[in-house]
């Protein structure tokens, strides 16, 4: 029996699935297999283990940023391109494990995914604990980058799993939870624990507790149902969808599909390569910035994260309130609500991180008490939140289905803007010093905002009118 494609995300009407002998679908509407009719319990126990590993992947990709001069000097490394590169290297890792992850997990499920990744990616991990030098760990560090991705790529599409449209907003709001307060605690944890590996224990920790997860793919729920049913049918026609590398090809180019042909997922995409990238610059030259400018200690500058992580919380947690609230709302309002509802916060992201952008920068150039660029870069953390979270959101209800494939597709430029816009931001700071080089970031996010208007007031026009057949 096949599942037809884009369908298996709702239950649908049992009578409707008699009358197709060929199609396997929920037995009901309140078939309890279906993760969206799971219990409230089993619902958020997924939503909090998927929480760990998108807290521990940005963890690992910002703790070594304090103790970067200290490594460079263990490792007799002059080049500060190259210890740059250490942190930097990770999120380009990020940007190619999500063309893996996502069709895996739309082929085969989520729960194999998450646990061949997640033990991949503790194993890379422990060998950057041991590397004996530079280019080794940078190596290790790319490979731990591309299997840590699948909590980060796919969380979303868990979530789209197990909750209708109108309760997304507070589980993805949990899911980012980790996403927004690992680059402040990361730094914090490193700064204080460069020579202690002590901290690997998280990774081990989540490579057991997803082994307690249940399969919340619709599709490869009901793709194993029509397996066991053709072992005990009598109907020869009785077939389900084979798993083959022609199969495994198609959905392996979907995200690019999504990239390529969809052009909301091609701006949403550019709009968020230009975030993350300014966020990266930041995140890459805190260190610096508090140990030669305030004088702090390897330790203490990793406090100079906290600003941003504050930021980053406030932002969540302003998004989780109003959010869902917004959409039923406007479902009550229109009758049904539709993915641009999401966008709302969108608009105010790129004034406030500018505004945070300047008042950091100039903080810095004037040498201000190390408070103020504190204070600035959790404005920045703020709006930060008040664009990744609307996004976030935005392509999981724009693709349901395919949510994995949707966030794949933006993390590919995503995490290429992450990469490589930090590794120009050392030198623009030579160059131009603190206050114009952060000005020049802070018009590069108010460039991008008449741009997000116009996905709010024309994204549900210019998606459905270039549909991508998926």
């Amino acid at each position: 029996m096949e599942t037809p494609a884009g369908k298996a995300d709702r239950p649908r009407d049992h009578d409707s699935e008699q009358s197709q002998d060929n199609v396997v679908s929920w037995e009901g509407e309140d078939d309890p297999t279906n993760p969206l009719n799971w219990s409230p319990l089993a619902k958020w126990v997924h939503v909090a283990i998927i929480s760990i590993g998108t807290f521990t992947i940005p963890l690992a990709s910002s703790i070594f940023a304090p103790g970067v001069v200290e490594l460079a000097h263990e490792f007799h490394e002059e080049n500060q391109l190259l210890t740059t590169i250490v942190v930097s290297i990770f999120v380009l890792g990020l940007a190619f494990g999500p063309l893996l992850a996502a069709p895996i997990s739309e082929m085969y499920g989520r729960w194999i995914c998450y646990t061949v990744f997640n033990i991949l990616y503790t194993i890379f991990t422990v060998a950057c604990g041991v590397s004996t030098n530079i280019s080794m760990l940078i190596v290790f560090r790319f490979f731990a980058g591309v299997t840590g991705s699948a909590p980060l790529t796919i969380g979303g599409g868990t979530v789209a799993d197990l909750f209708p449209m109108h309760q997304r907003g507070l589980a993805l709001s949990f899911v980012t939870l980790g996403q927004a307060v690992a680059p402040a605690i990361g730094p914090v944890a490193g700064g204080f624990l460069t020579q202690n590996l002590g901290w690997r224990w998280v990774f081990w920790l989540l490579t057991i507790v997803i082994l307690f997860t249940r399969e919340t793919y619709a599709m490869t729920i009901l793709n194993r149902r029509a397996k066991r049913l053709r072992k005990t049918t009598v109907h020869s026609s009785v077939t389900h969808r084979s798993v083959n590398f022609a199969i495994f090809f198609y959905s392996l180019v979907r995200p690019c599909k999504l990239l390529l042909l969809s052009p909301i997922s091609l701006i949403v995409a550019l709009c968020c390569a230009v975030i993350y990238g300014i966020l990266y610059v930041l995140v890459t030259t805190f260190s610096p910035v508090f140990q030669d400018t305030y004088h702090f200690s390897i330790g203490i500058s990793g406090l100079g994260y906290l600003g941003l992580g504050i930021g980053n919380l406030v932002g969540l947690w302003i998004f989780s309130m109003t959010s869902d609230r917004y959409m039923v709302a406007q479902a009550n309002r229109f009758g049904s609500a539709k993915p641009e509802h999401r966008l709302p916060m969108m608009i105010l992201s790129g004034p406030v991180i500018a505004a945070g952008l300047f008042w950091y920068g100039w903080s810095v150039q004037a040498r201000i008490h190390w408070m103020m660029p504190i204070v600035g870069s959790g404005i920045v953390g703020l709006g930060n939140m008040f664009f990744f979270m609307p996004m976030v959101s935005y392509l999981v209800d724009s693709f349901p289905t395919y949510a994995a494939s949707a966030i794949a597709a933006n993390a590919v430029l995503r995490s290429i803007g992450g990469a490589v816009l930090p590794l120009a931001g050392q030198r623009m700071y030579d160059t131009l010093g603190f206050g114009w080089g952060n000005s020049i970031l802070a018009f590069m996010a108010l460039v991008f905002s008449p741009l997000l208007i116009a996905i709010y007031r024309y994204g549900e026009y210019i998606r459905t009118r270039w549909q991508v057949k998926l």
